[in-house]
């Protein structure tokens, strides 16, 4: 069987970087928003509870969810290609309205169209990663998804620091830089082959006589309990991690200023270090060594710090020391932290008739989880400071880091199909799954 492992290498990498770049959208959609809430809070003239609103419907968090729920089964029945040949459309569409709104009105649209669209897109583009990876090299390959999703945040609040000048005028144009830059991606996408691996599994389908449909991929998947503690898994590894990066995302500003760090500036210029240590940490430790070193040590030494920097953030003396820290802890650790080690395990702890299907679930739950708590996260900042906000963000980050450490699966160096095989037995067609073991 042609597999993924077969394809020359630079023709993988090239796949793995134009898919990677729906990291590099989101993010920046996520950190656009995050900069430039205030402005278009004094803008538009809305409170603190319409900025949770806008927060918690944005790419950040429920739009996000929505479009997961739809992109995840669209994947699956129509393929990889499918989603990621539209997604961008949709996003270009709202980065437009975002860019060109005059009320709060349009400035909403958009910000849901482009969360929408990273949605759908993401799930995909972590599947395909994963599938058109060769073994050896999944985790390098997944990273790079985890380095784009770096790269945007790092690009956005140093482009937020370079038009502060500008006012909202400059935020308008951050968001018309994400326009051409999706612009772009959607160009070289249109070049790329569809997954093999899903083309082999539909093939085989076909010729079994299976009926697909939307709902193909979700009903198979909850039909077998085996999946069921996989999830559980990953909602408790990456939706709690996610809860509070979410909140960091795109409140963190907010933060750093409750935190005893009012200027402007240095709470962007602090952003450009966290999120480029995270870029360099990705590149040099998770993308190097996830394929060669106990995979739950290296997850559980990046979360420990995590929580560390967050410690040190909250219950440290106000100022810029503590935030500097912080910074570069929390920074370190998402690099080799739970979203990267979700990329990864999601792809490899399902099969691949509904891989995409799970993701898209997954994901879906993590970011409803974000928008929870952004719906109240900015009110709850203000009225009851960092310190008791912070026992959530704890309590969050050390049961995800507890769940990644102790039931971290051991999947490095075996295909795709090897561990399906240990996980599924002898192949398992649509409609009848077997019973088994998590």
């Amino acid at each position: 069987m042609t597999t993924a492992s077969t394809r020359r290498p630079l023709t993988a990498w090239k796949a793995t970087i134009a898919v990677a770049m729906s990291n590099y959208i989101e993010a920046g959609a996520i950190i656009a928003l995050a900069t430039s809430l205030t402005l278009w809070q004094s803008a538009f003239g809305f409170d603190d509870g319409v900025v949770g609103l806008i927060a918690a419907l944005s790419a950040n968090a429920f739009a996000s969810a929505v479009g997961a729920a739809i992109g995840g089964p669209l994947c699956d029945r129509y393929g990889r290609k499918f989603i990621y040949t539209y997604d961008l459309i949709l996003f270009m569409v709202g980065a437009l309205l975002v860019t060109f709104s005059t009320n709060v009105g349009l400035l909403l649209t958009g910000v849901i169209l482009m969360g929408i669209s990273v949605g759908a897109g993401v799930p995909a583009a972590w599947t395909y990663i994963a599938e058109e990876a060769p073994s050896e090299r999944r985790a390098a390959h997944v990273g790079t998804a985890q380095l784009a999703w770096s790269i945007g945040p790092a690009v956005g609040f140093l482009l937020a620091v370079l038009v502060s000048p500008l006012g909202l005028l400059g935020s308008r144009l951050i968001f018309a830089h994400l326009f051409v830059i999706a612009a772009i991606t959607w160009w070289v996408r249109r070049g790329l082959p569809e997954s093999r691996r899903w083309k082999e599994q539909r093939q085989a389908s076909t010729d079994a006589g299976e009926r697909i449909n939307f709902f193909t991929g979700i009903v198979s998947l909850l039909r077998n309990p085996k999946n069921w503690g996989a999830l559980a898994f990953l909602i408790g590894v990456y939706g709690l991690w996610n809860t509070v990066a979410g909140q960091a995302g795109i409140f963190q500003p907010r933060v750093y200023d409750a935190a005893g760090l009012h200027d402007t500036t240095q709470q962007n210029l602090l952003q450009v270090l966290l999120w480029s240590l995270t870029a360099l940490a990705t590149y040099f430790i998770f993308m190097r060594f996830g394929d060669r070193i106990s995979r739950r040590w290296l997850y559980f030494s990046g979360a420990l710090l995590g929580v560390i920097g967050w410690i040190v953030m909250i219950y440290a003396p106000p100022g810029l020391a503590s935030a500097l820290f912080f910074a570069i802890a929390w920074g370190i650790s998402s690099g080799v932290g739970a979203q990267a080690f979700y990329g990864l395990w999601t792809a490899e702890l399902f099969a691949t008739r509904y891989r995409a299907s799970a993701q898209g679930i997954l994901f879906m739950l993590a970011r409803v989880l974000v928008g929870l708590l952004s719906l109240v996260f900015p009110v709850l900042l203000a009225q009851t400071g960092l310190e008791i906000l912070g026992l959530i963000i704890l309590a969050l980050l050390v049961a995800s880091m507890l769940i990644g450490t102790i039931w971290a699966p051991k999947t490095e160096g075996k295909t795709l199909e090897q561990i399906e095989q240990e996980r599924y037995g002898n192949g398992v067609p649509l409609g009848t799954e077997l019973p088994g073991n998590i």
